[in-house]
């Protein structure tokens, strides 16, 4: 029973983990919710966020060092992706009739 217990301990919790936003979590939530994606990965994640905007696609975690298809596909029910386009605000005036 004690090493039936000890398996369950060892045994990740990313399991039961709620899906991840790949486009607003932090490294922190990526580590513990993805399969094979532990802190240096998920900070891997957020940098390539950080230089090249957000995600327009769950492949693109591809072009991540050290994320390949394997992990992707593994996690596919467990990512998001916020597709909602956030609006910018434009700086020219209309032309007064």
């Amino acid at each position: 029973m004690k090493q039936l217990l000890l398996a369950l301990l060892l045994v990740s919790f990313n399991i039961f983990a709620a899906p991840v936003d790949i486009n607003k979590a932090s490294a922190q939530e990526m580590s513990e919710s993805l399969k094979g994606v532990g802190l240096k990965k998920a900070d891997a994640i957020v940098a390539y966020r950080k230089a090249n905007g957000p995600f327009a696609s769950i492949d693109d975690l591809a072009n991540v060092k050290g994320i390949g298809e394997k992990t992707i596909a593994k996690n596919k029910d467990n990512l998001q992706l916020n597709t909602k386009a956030k609006k910018k605000k434009s700086n020219t005036k209309k032309p007064k009739k």
